[in-house]
Parts: C-alpha cells; sequence; structure tokens
C-alpha cells in the first residue's frame, strides 16, 4: 500500500504585492545608488577633461586625456599626500592607543568619578573641534614661543590638536565592546599571575580588533580630509595637507584649475578606498557588537 503525498503549487505572488512588499526597496537602493555614484562619475569625467573646467564636463567623458594627471607630477601634490598620510596614520595610532586605554579603564575598573567622567567625555564631544580654532590659534602661538615644535605651522602641532579630540565618541564605541569581552578572561589571567598591563595588552586587545579597526579607519578618515584646523595652522606650502592644497587650486575664482582639482580628488579616494575594502570585514562586527551589552 503506498501513499502519495501531493503538494500544493506554489501561488505565483502578484505584481502588485511584490512591489508593495519587496518591489520599492529596489527602487529606493537604486535611486540612492545613482545618487552617489554620478557625483563620483562626473569628478571622474572632469578629471580627463583637457579644458581644465567642471563646466567641460556637461557631456561626461567628451574627451579623455590624462594631461591633468600628468600635470600633478609639476606641483606639490605628492608631497602634500605625504603629509596628509603621515598626519592621518600618526593621529589614527594615537587615537586607538588613547581610546583604547580609557575604554578599558571605564570598562574594567570601578572608580569615583566613572560615570561623570563617560558623561563628561560624552557632553565635551558634542562641540565639534573646529569651534575652537580661534582659541587654538592662539594657544599654538604662545606654545610656538617657547617649543617652535609645537607652534604654528607644525605638522606635530597639528597631530597634537587631533589627538586632543580623539577621546569622546572613540571611548564610548570602545567602552561599549570592551564590556563583550567576559570578565572571566581578566580573572583567569589573573590567577596565573598576570598583571593588569599584561592583561591588556595580550588578551583584551587581541579580542577588540575589530572596534580597533573601526576607529583607526574613522579617525584616517576624519583626518585625512580635515581642512578648517589645517588651514588655520599650517601656513607654509611645503606642510600643507590635500584638503588644504586641493582648495588652493581652486580659491581664486580667475585662476581655479578644475582639472587639476579633479585630478588630485580622484587620487586623493584611493589610499582610503583602499583601507576602507580591507578593513571592511571588522566594520559591521565593531560598530554593532558593542551595541549587545553597554
Amino acid at each position: 500500500m503506498s501513499s502519495t503525498t501531493t503538494v500544493a503549487p506554489r501561488r505565483r505572488m502578484s505584481a502588485g504585492r511584490w512591489f508593495t512588499e519587496l518591489g520599492w526597496r529596489h527602487v529606493v537602493g537604486v535611486v540612492f545608488v545613482i545618487y552617489a555614484v554620478f557625483p563620483i562619475v562626473y569628478i571622474i569625467s572632469a578629471s580627463l577633461s583637457e579644458g581644465g573646467t567642471l563646466t567641460g564636463s556637461n557631456d561626461l567623458f567628451s574627451s579623455i586625456s590624462g594631461s591633468n594627471y600628468a600635470a600633478l607630477g609639476d606641483t606639490k601634490f605628492w608631497s602634500w599626500a605625504a603629509n596628509s598620510v603621515q598626519i592621518a596614520v600618526v593621529t589614527s595610532i594615537g587615537t586607538v592607543l588613547m581610546g583604547a586605554a580609557a575604554a578599558y579603564a571605564f570598562s574594567r575598573f570601578r572608580f569615583t568619578g566613572r560615570r561623570v567622567g563617560l558623561t563628561t567625555l560624552l557632553i565635551v564631544q558634542m562641540f565639534p573641534q573646529m569651534l575652537a580654532f580661534v582659541a587654538i590659534f592662539l594657544l599654538l602661538i604662545s606654545f610656538g614661543q617657547v617649543v617652535p615644535a609645537l607652534g604654528l605651522n607644525s605638522k606635530i602641532a597639528l597631530i597634537c590638536v587631533y589627538l586632543g579630540g580623539a577621546l569622546g565618541v572613540n571611548t564610548f564605541l570602545m567602552y561599549g565592546f570592551f564590556n563583550t569581552v567576559p570578565r572571566e578572561l581578566d580573572e583567569a589571567a589573573k590567577i596565573d599571575g598576570a598583571t593588569h598591563s599584561q592583561t591588556y595588552w595580550t588578551i583584551i586587545l587581541r579580542l577588540v580588533t575589530p572596534i580597533l579597526a573601526v576607529v583607526a579607519l574613522l579617525s584616517i578618515i576624519a583626518t585625512f580630509g580635515e581642512f578648517v584646523i589645517a588651514r588655520v595652522l599650517l601656513q607654509s606650502e611645503g606642510n600643507w595637507t590635500l584638503a588644504v592644497g586641493l582648495y588652493s587650486w581652486v580659491s581664486s575664482l580667475l585662476e581655479a584649475n578644475w582639472g587639476l582639482f579633479a585630478a588630485g580628488a580622484v587620487i586623493s579616494t584611493i589610499p582610503i578606498l583602499a583601507l576602507f575594502l580591507f578593513l571592511q570585514k571588522y566594520i559591521v562586527g565593531g560598530l554593532t557588537a558593542g551595541s549587545v551589552k553597554g
């Protein structure tokens, strides 16, 4: 005796129902992709145009030439790029070290003023650092009279200014992630005779690598493209960053060279894009894991 099981045919979803439940998401996604990609395509087209103006790029890729990219070699573009990379890398390393140390202290130790300290960091970080650029300018003038390396037109001074705003949001991101690491690991390390320093450097930091990568990436992006403070502090052309240098090419309406600007802008995005793709596997985990346990 055999029994046969009949499977009812799956009813196809009507076009109207499909669009109501799923289709509109695809439409929204396509619109946002076009909105995001068009400026990139436009600036690439402008960089390949020989005219040196943005108005000549209304017809995308009507003329293709590498003259703008070749002309970058006759400028200080590569020197500015080296300055930007140097400042961004040093600042990101300092930001990660400072933020990780602060987050570890807030996460693992209980001390008087802990809650007030976290709240103060958050409140101070609500005010953009550029609001204090006048005070920073006057402060570095005074420092420069005593220690020239910490005065105006110094990359070291600019890095110190960036590191002054390194805590705050970064500490909160790391703090949430550090809380996801079981305290039993600290206790086991302590039983084995490890000090707090050994536990921090050899165990904890290896487990929180995703959030370290995220904070490093965010720091590099923020400092690599920062303009206001860099423009105020860096006065000689040889010390300029990419943001300041590229602006100088288009700051004069009568002598603006948009072709060079577009070519420099395209090249300056490559390091950030490469770093983002390299750290992509850490980004989602680093940003979401800290929200599980606060």
